[in-house]
Formats: structure tokens, C-alpha cells, sequence
């Protein structure tokens, strides 16, 4: 048996026909294709184009998500890492310029919420330059994988993809993006009962703007010194629009997860 590899349209060769009439066709097979559009990305890929220059005074909310087939996230084991990455991360040579203020552990993915200045970083090891937020977020990200290998006894990639960001210009924006964040396990179906419940698997006990006290305190498998925000908008900026409910049910909106 004999087989064949398909071809896309504009470059099939068409041996029947003069070479004149031959170009005529592949343009109209290119002309095709192109109101077509491009071929959707697979679901939830972040495309790999040049990000944006990010300005310091915008907080910036960040989600990755975990590789199919690796172990919940929400357990303490897990919760308990992510804190041990967040107090290292402070001895970096980053640390003065980036930090991650909040944070969210989903079954299969993490959303944070970070401030980073818009000018570069130098490392201590190297003459090379980095972006801030691009190396605060690296950091974490490297940090996480190797940890999660090494408690798994496995080796691979954990991340199914970069990072997804999205940059907060707006007190509106950034009100919303903390109601999405600390509340995120409710959009996700997992049930808490009692007024003034919250995630566990957050740093929702150390956010001071609720619209109502909380009902309980729990000790985190870790210490995490609560990290005071830098910047206006992420600082009480975004207040003007009210305080956040414990019990709100973040809506659909366009981040992954």
C-alpha cells in the first residue's frame, strides 16, 4: 500500500496545467485561505507574540496553568510550596522590584495578582539585564516546576503553557480582577458555608478589603509575611467602586481560568 501526504491548496502542483494558468490557481487558493482566517489555536493557548511594555503603576494579574495528567493543586502540600516560592522570592535580585501580592490555587492552575516596576532588573550573577515582571514571574515559574518535580519524584514540564497577563489600568479593572482572584474557587463550583467564608487555598485571609469580617483564621502551612501593595491602584485606588463580598460569584471574563 501506497501512502500519500495531503498538501495545503497553495501548494499543490498542478502538472496539467501551463505555468501561467498554474500561478493563477495557487493565488486563488492563497485568496481562499485567507478569508478563511487563520486556524483557531488550540483552547486556552496564549498566543506567542511580543508582549506589551508593562508601566510600574499598573498591577498586572497573572495566570498559569498546570500540564493535563499532574495532581490537584488545592492540597496543603501544594499551598504550602507556593508560600515557600513567595518567601524566597524576596532574597532574589528581583525581589526590591517585583512582588506578588495575591494569589489563587485552582485544581489545576494558579492566578496572582503582582506588581512589578517597568524598568529593568540587573542580576547579582550576571551583567544581563532582565524586565522586572518578566523576571519575577520566570522566577516563580521556575521555582514552582522544580519543587513540584522534586516533591513528585518526577521529571518534565508542569506548565502547559506561558503565562497569560493581563496588565490592570483602572480602579474598575482592578476591583474586578480582585473579586475574580480571591473568589475564585466559587466560580469553579467548590462550596464554602457560613458567613464570611473564604479559600483557604488564597491569600484571601490577608486581604483587608472585605465588605464583611471574616468568620474564621486558619494557620497556614507556611509563614507568608503579608505583602503591602506598591502601587495606587492596588493599594486602595480601586475602592472607590465599594468593598468585595466573600459570597460573590465572579462572572465569566476574558482570562483563562
Amino acid at each position: 500500500m501506497v501512502l500519500t501526504a495531503k498538501v495545503a491548496p497553495d501548494q499543490l502542483p498542478l502538472p496539467w496545467l501551463r505555468p501561467a494558468r498554474q500561478k493563477r490557481a495557487q493565488k486563488r487558493a492563497q485568496k481562499r485561505a485567507k478569508r478563511r482566517g487563520p486556524k483557531p489555536r488550540a483552547h486556552g493557548r496564549v498566543a506567542h507574540r511580543a508582549r506589551p511594555a508593562h508601566k510600574g503603576r499598573h498591577p498586572v494579574h497573572v495566570t498559569l496553568r498546570a500540564r493535563h495528567g499532574l495532581p490537584s493543586f488545592r492540597q496543603q502540600l501544594v499551598h504550602a510550596l507556593v508560600l515557600r516560592v513567595l518567601r524566597d522570592q524576596r532574597k532574589r535580585a528581583y525581589g526590591s522590584t517585583f512582588q506578588i501580592v495575591h494569589f489563587s490555587i485552582q485544581s489545576n492552575h494558579l492566578h496572582m495578582v503582582v506588581e512589578a516596576e517597568d524598568g529593568p532588573t540587573k542580576s547579582l550573577t550576571t551583567s544581563s539585564t532582565k524586565n522586572a515582571l518578566r523576571a519575577g514571574v520566570s522566577g516563580f515559574v521556575i521555582a514552582f516546576a522544580k519543587r513540584l518535580n522534586a516533591l513528585l519524584h518526577r521529571k518534565g514540564k508542569v506548565w502547559d503553557d506561558r503565562y497569560h497577563r493581563r496588565d490592570l489600568a483602572s480602579p474598575l479593572e482592578v476591583k474586578s480582577t480582585l473579586r475574580y482572584v480571591l473568589n475564585n474557587q466559587r466560580k469553579h463550583g467548590h462550596v464554602t458555608i457560613g458567613r464570611g467564608s473564604f479559600d483557604y487555598y488564597s491569600s484571601a485571609q490577608h486581604f483587608d478589603g472585605w465588605s464583611e469580617p471574616l468568620f474564621a483564621y486558619f494557620a497556614e502551612p507556611e509563614p507568608w509575611t503579608e505583602t503591602s501593595p506598591r502601587t495606587w491602584l492596588l493599594g486602595g485606588g480601586w475602592r472607590r467602586h465599594g468593598l468585595i463580598s466573600p459570597a460573590e460569584v465572579p462572572g465569566a471574563r476574558s482570562v483563562r481560568g
